[in-house]
């Protein structure tokens, strides 16, 4: 494209200059009145004549009342000069300019000339092909080889599931008659499903190393233009290309760009790219057979794909690419210290389970992060230290040590963690406590870390309750000991409220209006996403759900109000534990509950890695502001990336 710019501008100079000339040699002259001989004569009789100008056998002149004229003169005529002098007209002589043949050639043909130089320029651009003018219906598709990628399927892990249903596709492609002979058929297309980070673009890089056949790759917003038809026409192209280098594979990133529902009420039935999309059906399953032409295409919203492109015949396999389990994790976490040195105290079972919810795209950005902070202290190798600390910094936030808080602050902010710590270890079955902090990260104060044991895919009634008592901790906390609430608690309360008001309406939890659901949730196919929450239900019983949701908060609220003041104690000693070390982990704080003093030991090996405070270089005016926004209600005292955020969805 850049070939083509390059040339279409210096076409563009050519055609200004053509016109800069022809406006040149073409400048329109002064009004002038050509008059007869005679006249001529009789005016310089009559004096009303002034100067005149002798260009050959024409005279330019100008009379005294500032009128211009011409006259032709005949060269004989030996008696003109002494007459004008005689007259006293002013006489000057100028050789007659002759304009050349070329310019007048070009004057005149200009026009004619432009327009062969623009054809000649398209169809030389045409022949060209590729990315060049009239070109725009070409697919813009990338041929891969064995070459051209090292990825293959040992470089992808924790999707076993996922790697069997498209290995089975390159044996096909390998050896046919293998699944021929049976009357069985290849599946015309693959579509892979799951959400961002999951590993579907790497498998596509897998295919393409494993396959040893022609890979072409093009993603779904390539298809589309300002131009109409020519998505339509790429589709057309790409699939001509691939039956010409059958057996192939086509892989379609982001299908969803051009493959959502139709009829959606914008742009008619004309749309560009429903056009784009009716053809491409037509070339996965038409009248004309595209056998040997494998489709794999990758999406994270499957739900907004037009239904007759999920069809069997079209897209015969969903594969789903889920989120990794521990073990997945812990797998991926070696393919990726493969890549990197590793020390050897390494290990990444602890770290796997200390990363749930984490894609793989998260693990690699966890190693990743991890090697440039162990670079930037001048470590030799990754140490499970420095690993820690880039899952911590990734999962709540790096570390604000040089932060201005208050002691009142700080105080207020060590008992709303030890508030949640102690009700996550009063009540049974949740989530165990991993760490608690009050050194700010990221937005946050403070915040208590729950990691789960298992991996979590349905959660009961008892677990949900119990999650909003942690969530109400922190504030209770504030209540007993300061006898006031502060803003640190909004984000608490509105996570708690969201949760109580989904086991009434979403999960049916509630005895008093039953195992139904209440209120219709409504998504534009464009937008992709819930805007709008249809009210289905009457005003009774809207009544009836906001005392429910009610009614579980309080019950809650009143719960964890019984249970921190029968453990008064052990709070006030959790949060002074807090403010003197500013980081305790779950061993330390069972040490706590049994009335036991923290050994020295223990404070000298968790206070050893972490890094002095810096500096305090802050001017008084940028101190002021940072204690204000320490005081914002936007300051939660739970990261977004919080375990108890993801065992709620």
């Amino acid at each position: 494209m850049n070939v083509f710019y390059k040339n279409l501008s210096m076409w563009l100079v050519i055609g200004l200059t053509m016109i800069l000339l022809f406006n040149l040699f073409n400048t329109p002259q002064v009004q002038q009145t050509e008059i007869s001989y005679s006249d001529f004569l009789s005016s310089v009789e009559s004096g009303a004549v002034n100067q005149v100008e002798i260009q050959g056998d024409k005279i330019i002149g100008s009379g005294r009342s500032g009128s211009k004229f011409t006259v032709i003169t005949p060269l004989s005529d030996p008696d003109l000069i002494p007459f004008l002098r005689k007259s006293g007209v002013g006489i000057s002589v100028k050789q007659k300019e002759e304009t050349p043949w070329y310019v007048t050639v070009l004057i005149s043909w200009f026009p004619m000339l432009l327009l062969i130089g623009v054809w000649v320029f398209f169809m030389r651009q045409m022949q060209m092909g590729g990315g060049k003018a009239m070109s725009f219906g070409k697919s813009r598709h990338k041929i891969m080889n064995e070459d051209d990628t090292k990825v293959t399927f040992k470089d992808v892990a924790g999707i076993e599931e996922a790697k069997e249903e498209l290995e089975e596709i390159i044996d096909f492609l390998k050896e046919p008659k293998k699944f021929t002979k049976l009357g069985g058929r290849i599946p015309k297309g693959v579509l892979l499903v799951g959400q961002p980070g999951t590993g579907k673009t790497l498998l596509a890089k897998a295919i393409a190393g494993e396959a040893g056949v022609p890979f072409f790759t093009i993603s779904g917003s390539d298809f589309v233009e300002m131009f109409v038809g020519v998505g339509a026409s790429r589709v057309r192209d790409l699939f001509n290309q691939g039956k010409k280098n059958a057996p192939c594979i086509i892989f379609i990133d982001e299908i969803d760009a051009v493959g959502r529902h139709r009829g959606a009420g914008l742009g008619g039935g004309h749309d560009e790219r429903e056009q784009t999309l009716n053809q491409m059906l037509v070339e996965m399953d038409g009248f004309e057979s595209s056998s040997g032409v494998i489709i794999i295409a990758a999406t994270n919203r499957p739900d907004v794909l037009d239904p007759a492109l999920l069809r069997p015949g079209r897209f015969d396999r969903q594969v789903v690419v889920p989120v990794p389990d521990v073990g997945g994790r812990e797998k991926i976490l070696e393919v990726h210290g493969n890549k990197t040195k590793i020390a050897a105290n390494v290990d990444w079972k602890i770290i796997a389970r200390g990363t749930p919810g984490f894609t793989g795209a998260d693990l690699e950005n966890m190693v990743n992060e991890a090697a440039l902070m162990a670079a930037r202290h001048g470590d030799e190798t990754i140490s499970m230290n420095i690993l820690e600390k880039a899952k911590d910094k990734i999962m709540m936030g790096a570390e604000r040590r040089s932060m201005i808080i208050t002691p009142e602050e700080k105080e207020i902010t060590a008992y709303h963690e030890a508030g949640h710590a102690l009700i996550a270890k009063l009540l049974p079955g949740t989530d165990p406590i991993h760490k608690v902090t009050i050194i700010p990260r990221g937005r946050a104060l403070g915040l208590t870390q729950q990691l789960p044991t298992n991996e979590h895919y349905t959660h009961s009634k008892k677990y949900l309750l119990n999650n909003i008592c942690i969530l109400l901790g922190g504030r209770v906390a504030e209540e007993l000991i300061f006898g006031e609430i502060t803003t640190g608690s909004g984000n608490d309360i509105e996570r708690a409220t969201e949760m109580a008001r989904k086991m009434v309406c979403e999960w049916g939890m509630s005895e008093e209006l039953g195992p139904l659901t209440y209120g219709k949730k409504e998504e534009q196919i464009f937008l992709g996403r819930e805007i709008n929450q249809h009210r289905d239900y009457s005003e009774s019983t809207a009544i009836k759900i906001d005392d429910e949701v009610r009614r579980i908060i309080s019950e809650a609220n009143d719960k964890v109000h019984k249970l921190l003041s029968e453990h008064l104690e052990i709070l006030k000693e959790i949060s002074l534990a807090l403010l003197d070390r500013e980081t305790i982990i779950a061993d330390e704080i069972d040490l706590l509950m049994a009335g036991e003093n923290l050994p020295e030991k223990v404070v000298e090996e968790k206070t050893k890695p972490e890094p002095p405070p810096a500096p305090e270089t802050t001017e008084p005016e940028a101190e002021s502001k940072e204690k204000e926004a320490a005081q914002e209600p936007a300051v939660n005292p739970e990261p977004a990336g919080d375990p108890i955020i993801k065992s709620e969805e």
